[in-house]
Formats: C-alpha cells, structure tokens, sequence
C-alpha cells in the first residue's frame, strides 16, 4: 500500500475518533453549559481537561487533517488535477484556523481562570470575546470544511477514485456544512459535524483496506 494513503487512512480514523472523544467530553463529561458565566465556572474546575481536550479535538486533529488532505491529493490528483489542487488548498485553509482556534480557545482560557480570581464579571466579559473567536474559527460557520468534503466527494464520484455511497454521503455532508454559513442555518453546523464522524471513519477503512492506488469501481 502507498505509504501516503495508509497515512491518510489513519489521518481519517483519527479525525473521526476525536469527534467522537469531543462529543463525549463536552456533553456526557464537562456537561458544557450554554451560559458564559457558568462556562467560565466550568473553565476554573476543569482547566486540565480542557486544555487536553483541545489538543486532541482541534490541534493534533488540524495535523491530521493536512495529512489526510496530501493523500486524498496524491489519490485524486490523476482524475481531476485542477479541482484537487483547489480542494487541497482549502483543506489546509482549514486545518489553519482549526488549530488557531484550539491555541486561542487553550492560551485564552489560562488568561480567564487567571482573571476569574480578580474579578469574575471582567472573565466572563473576556470570555465571551474569547469564545467568540473560537467558534468563529472553529465550527460556528462550517463553509470550509463543507467546500473541502463537497468537492472532494464530487471529485471522487466522477473519478470512480472511492464506493458512490461514500462519495454521496459526502456531498450531502458537505453541502450541510456549507449551509451552515447561511443566516438561520447555523444549526447544520451539527449534522455536519456528528454525520462527518461517519464519513471520516468509512474513508480511513476504505484507505486502509485498499491495496491499489487506482480507482475502483463501486
């Protein structure tokens, strides 16, 4: 197997395990809260956890992405030159401000809990700078990971490059993401992320699993 491939597969497998390991830590762990004066409350108690967790869901996850980014290029790059390279350049793009919204989300967080022992109102009005920044960054609008899925999959399904269903379920996954930047649809943001766990996984076994580096047809 090309050794760039079983890289990217698992790049992929990872990008979608911590997905996953997000998911849990935030709803069933920390039990993120939507308020910022009580998120702010969460930042003090769980400061570690946190930090840890933006490391493996957006810092390393960003490493991952460029990895498995430069494979699905050398895979695809044959079919659709053009449209690969563009596809590359956005999935880099959004590796940058994933792992600049991990650093910001962890660097900023030490400076709020160091407040927060001063004066609770100034860090939680930090705070909500701060997170705002974060989610404008890393998963409030979700257009660049949509744009990157949605062409990588319409490339792939024209090419034959990976399974149809798989090339589907990404356009219909990207096109979720892409919405996302829409006024008053924010909220596909979240189908976007949860079904991505899917689509990343089923790409990393796919990688893994296939022996050639030409395109199969499904």
């Amino acid at each position: 197997m090309h050794r760039v491939h079983k890289a990217g597969g698992f790049a992929a497998l990872y990008a979608g395990l911590a997905y996953v390991i997000g998911i849990v830590g935030f709803l069933f762990v920390l039990r993120w809260p939507d308020a910022p004066v009580q998120q702010v409350v969460v930042l003090v108690e769980n400061q570690f956890v946190l930090h840890l967790l933006y490391v493996i869901v957006y810092q390393v996850w960003a490493i991952a992405l460029v990895v498995l980014t430069i494979a699905l290029y050398d895979r695809l790059k044959a079919d659709e030159a053009t449209a690969t390279r563009i596809a590359t350049a956005i999935g880099i793009i959004w590796a940058t401000v994933v792992v600049a919204s991990g650093m910001v989300f962890n660097v900023g967080m030490k400076h709020v809990v160091n407040l927060h022992q001063e004066d609770s109102a100034q860090a939680t009005t930090a705070w909500i700078v701060i997170a705002s920044i974060c989610d404008g960054l890393g998963g409030g609008n979700e257009i660049l990971g949509g744009t990157w899925m949605l062409l990588l999959s319409w490339i792939a399904l024209r090419s034959q490059a990976w399974p149809k269903s798989l090339a589907y379920l990404g356009i219909v996954v990207g096109g979720a993401g892409v919405l996302s930047a829409l006024p008053g649809l924010g909220d596909t943001a979240m189908v976007f992320g949860v079904v991505q766990i899917i689509w990343f996984i089923w790409l990393g076994i796919f990688f893994l699993r296939d022996n050639s580096v030409t395109s199969i047809r499904s």
